[in-house]
């Protein structure tokens, strides 16, 4: 089994993935999808910075099930226009990209994945409250 990561760890990864998703947040307008792109690179880098600040205060198991817990939380977008729903599905690939970082089990992000809610019923109980 591998080594869990250590906080500092985390946090390095963190800052790459940040640095990655501000230079994407540059190049956007070179994109067919310019204002989507740009969402997508915003919510991205808004996730590792949310993440970076909770692994400040937090052990790296914590990190990593408060991660899972944003994910389970998301709207289930796939299958719309890659264009369609940028800040959803950048925030999605953030998280799936820091699972990759920390070397998650595939099983426990298919399980998590699979308890996400449609985006139907997402924006029902959105309005309802």
């Amino acid at each position: 089994m591998k080594e869990p990561m250590t906080t500092d760890q985390i946090l390095m990864g963190l800052k790459h993935y940040r640095r990655i998703a501000r230079q994407d947040m540059l190049r956007a307008t070179e994109t067919p999808h310019p204002d989507a792109f740009l969402k997508h690179a915003e919510s991205r880098r808004a996730v590792y910075v949310a993440l970076g600040e909770y692994a400040e205060k937090h052990a790296s198991d914590e990190v990593i099930e408060h991660a899972l817990e944003r994910y389970r939380a998301l709207p289930f977008v796939t299958g719309t226009a890659e264009h369609e729903h940028p800040d959803i599905k950048g925030q999605e690939n953030a998280l799936e990209n820091f699972f990759l970082l920390v070397g998650l089990d595939p099983k426990a992000r298919r399980e998590a994945r699979s308890r996400r809610p449609r985006l139907d019923a997402a924006r029902g109980s959105a309005t309802a409250g």
